[in-house]
């Protein structure tokens, strides 16, 4: 159980950046070339580094560094594939591996206890480090999700990877797919998940292998790594004015947690007026985010950590504002993806709901919950602040149109349907979109996606939250072994799917297997509890609340968190049970 009692809830960063293609991948098993029937047999896996030698930076002001020493995990023969899955909240998370039999894919069922939760395999690297002397300074384990930042290994592997970018952190996760492209290879390093080490300035060994019942389970050779660190102290005084933009990019980028795919797109990071962090920026806590994000209120829960002070990435991020797309030396993800595009006009015909494939909102428990002043907007008031995510259980996205008629504020939104060759058969109108015009928000929000509320303990509702209008994204994967779920959702970035001002008609879609995340943590949106009395509540978080859009079903919609209200007037209390075995506030 967990009691929580804070003044301000921090608002997260994205769940990933924009995929590499915007393709479509079912997650079914996917079946090798023909080969003669033999036993089943998984990839060759091998542990390499990239680099014998790295250099790590250690600031003064905040000391310790994080070990980013560039080993990988190759994977070659077949890709190295796991199915991470529960059946509900009830159940513990369960692991299968893809194996391939006469070259058809086989699951073979690991070992109970293999994995713990959604975020990688616990303990897979083991790293020593010993000081010139040949002392060992450093000992410690680190998770690995084979999702991680990832490149190919040669020319002739395949040119993407059809394989997430990143492990899910939302704590309501289903199902997840990990895996190594053949031909690819997977950072080792945990990223965000990891904390930094105090070593002070000077030369190391670090000693990096893989942990014995994970080359017992996979067939990993015992053949660890060695590379030479040297760590550099540094001060931030020191660098007030003197690094080019060019060198702080290329350091700002190198903690992106599993890889870019943590990382708040650059060139919208420090939207948001009076949010700034102080000069010594901090890691995010576990349930919220670290910075300021241009997509207020979505995100998972947890950021990368700091690479540079707050001061130099202020610098960093105005000099590379001026410039889009990627230069020489400089890969930081600060190419901006195209918008979607919605039809180029409004649909014709008589609107229709087709016998196709319909997509299938569900809600998750809400999650990130704690009490808050309204960030001292409203003295003397008491706030409920929580994060909610509802998302696409498919079997087809949820595609949404806003269509404007010239000079009126609001535009026409309509849902369609498609066969399943992808051909548009059908559409029906389905409310409207509104321009939200405040700081961290700039967009097109679709109205009446999901709404919130506080019940009392006979379940009837108390406190009602005053967010209706959402621009959809796809935050958070929450279950990647649904049917027709698309491992690469394109519109993880509010900036590419939300629309200007300006915009004449705007596309918002919600992809197979993932959900959208929203933090209600400002007043009007969080619950005011400030004269609701002590004692049991439910917070309701309820999809397409109107009905409106058409659904496979809408019997999932609605999910409830338990909560109890504790405490005196400015000084509430929550306390949060478990929600079956997911024990997170």
């Amino acid at each position: 159980m967990t009691r929580t009692r804070t003044t301000r809830l921090r608002r997260p960063l994205l769940a990933g950046t924009t995929a590499v293609a915007a393709m479509a991948v079912t997650a079914g098993l996917v079946a090798a070339t023909s080969e003669p029937a033999k036993a089943a047999t998984g990839p060759k896996l091998s542990l390499i580094a990239a680099t014998d030698s790295i250099t790590l930076t250690s600031w003064k002001e905040e000391p310790g560094v994080y070990l980013d020493l560039g080993t990988y995990l190759t994977a070659e023969g077949t890709p190295f594939e796991l199915k991470v899955t529960r059946k509900s909240y009830k159940d513990p998370v369960t692991a299968t591996q893809t194996v391939y039999e006469g070259g058809k894919a086989k699951s073979k069922v690991l070992p109970k206890g293999t994995v713990k939760d959604f975020a990688g395999l616990p303990g897979f690297a083991e790293i020593t480090v010993t000081d010139k002397a040949g002392k060992k300074v450093l000992g410690r384990t680190e998770d690995f999700c084979p999702n991680n930042a990832s490149g190919r290994v040669r020319p002739d592997a395949p040119a993407t990877s059809k394989y997430p970018e990143s492990c899910p952190t939302n704590p309501f996760t289903l199902g997840s797919v990990w895996g190594v492209e053949k031909g690819w290879a997977a950072n080792t390093y945990a990223g965000s998940y990891s904390d930094s080490v105090k070593l002070a300035a000077g030369t190391y060994t670090a000693k990096i292998a893989v942990a014995k019942k994970y080359r017992d389970l996979f067939g990993i050779a015992n053949k660890p790594a060695t590379v030479k660190v040297t760590v550099q102290e540094r001060s931030y005084e020191d660098e007030d004015g003197a690094a080019e933009p060019a060198s702080l990019a290329a350091s700002a980028g190198k903690h992106a947690g599993h890889g870019a795919a943590h990382q708040a797109p650059a060139a919208h990071a420090g939207h948001g007026p009076g949010h700034a962090p102080t000069p010594a920026q901090a890691g995010a806590p576990v349930t919220s985010g670290a910075t300021p994000s241009y997509n207020v209120g979505h995100g998972p829960l947890k950021a990368a950590p700091p690479a540079l002070p707050w001061a130099l990435k202020k610098k960093e991020q105005a000099a590379r504002s001026m410039r889009v797309g990627d230069t020489g030396g400089q890969t930081d993800g600060s190419r901006k993806a195209p918008a979607l595009q919605p039809l180029a006009k409004r649909p014709a015909g008589k609107a229709a709901v087709p016998d196709v494939p319909k997509p299938d909102l569900r809600s998750l428990p809400a999650y990130g919950i704690v009490i808050s002043d309204g960030e001292k907007d409203i003295p003397g008031k008491d706030y409920l602040a929580f994060s909610a995510n509802v998302w696409n259980a498919g079997p087809a996205q949820l595609v949404v149109d806003g269509f404007r008629s010239p000079g009126k504020a609001k535009m026409d939104a309509y849902q369609y349907f498609y066969d399943a060759k992808g051909k548009q058969v059908g559409y029906t109108p389905t409310g409207t979109m509104e321009w939200d015009p405040r700081p961290g928000h700039v967009h097109w929000h679709f109205t009446d996606f999901a709404s919130y509320r506080l019940l009392k303990a006979d379940k009837k509702e108390a406190v009602r939250s005053g967010k209706e209008a959402f621009c959809l994204a796809n935050t958070d994967a929450i279950d990647y072994t649904v049917k027709n779920a698309n491992w690469h959702p394109f519109n993880t970035d509010l900036s590419t799917a939300c629309g200007e001002e300006n915009s004449i008609s705007v596309r918002e879609v919600l992809d197979v297997g993932s959900g959208d995340t929203y933090s209600q943590d400002l007043p009007g949106q969080s619950f005011d509890i400030t004269d609701l009395p002590n004692g049991t509540y439910y917070i309701q978080v309820l999809a397409n609340p109107e009905k409106r859009l058409k659904e496979t079903s809408v019997d999932n919609n609605s999910a409830l968190r338990k909560i109890v209200l504790g405490g005196k007037p400015d000084k509430r209390t929550v306390t949060v049970p478990p929600h079956d075995l997911v024990n997170a506030n």
